[in-house]
Order: C-alpha cells, then structure tokens, then sequence
C-alpha cells in the first residue's frame, strides 16, 4: 500500500511540473517574462512568478476536469497567501519597485489547451 502512495504522489509531482512549464510557455507566447518556478516565500509557494509590463503575476496552475473545478480547488485562505507572497517579494526586488501585483490562473484540462484567466479572483 505504502508504495503504491509513493509512486502516485511521485506521478502527481512529475505531473504538476510539466503542467507548469506548459503553463510557462503558453504565458510567454502572450508576452509575459517568467521570472521564476516555484517560489517559497513565508506566505505562500507561487507557482510562476511573471511579469507583463508593470504588472507582476502570481500565476496558480492547477490541473483539473473543468475550469470551474479549476477555479474552485484554490481556496480564499491560499489566494491571500499568494497574494501577500507576490507582495513581498516585489517590496524586496528594487525592479519591482511600485509593479501592481495580480493573481492569475493557468488551467489544464486532459485534452485541452490551456485556459490562461488574469485577475482570476477579481474582488475576492
């Protein structure tokens, strides 16, 4: 049992890592600078760091059936997380000095392109 868990949650890791650096791709093919992966921060571990314009993004990549599915599994708790993760470390890079900071979602579907949604949680 205890391996069959490992090799899921090992499959589970592989797979969220090529889903991000899909995520990445499709992002800079619409103009974004990547500035990093997997960001840990005291606040939150950020996906992708990018940045468009004076426009820095938390961007949240999640791989579900739906978009709704998508948008529903990031919880109000975690995207205030990300969002004072984004934060800090703007307040910490000079570049970034005075950038706006947005959360968005990147989503995967099996089968499907990716669904890029800027200031996902827009008022929440």
């Amino acid at each position: 049992m205890k391996a069959a868990r490992i090799a899921r949650g090992a499959a589970a890791r592989i797979s969220g890592r090529r889903g991000e650096v899909l995520a990445a791709l499709y992002l800079m093919a619409k103009g974004y600078r990547i500035l990093g992966f997997r960001l840990k921060t005291p606040q939150a571990e950020i996906d992708i760091l990018a940045l468009r314009g004076r426009t820095l993004v938390a961007v949240e990549v999640k791989r579900r059936t739906s978009l709704l599915a998508a948008l529903e599994a990031v919880t109000y708790d975690q995207r205030e997380r990300l969002r004072r993760g984004a934060a800090a470390l703007a307040a910490r890079r000079p570049s970034l000095a005075g950038a706006a900071v947005r959360l968005d979602l990147v989503a995967l579907a099996p089968g499907r392109l990716p669904v890029h949604i800027p200031d996902a949680w827009k008022g929440t």
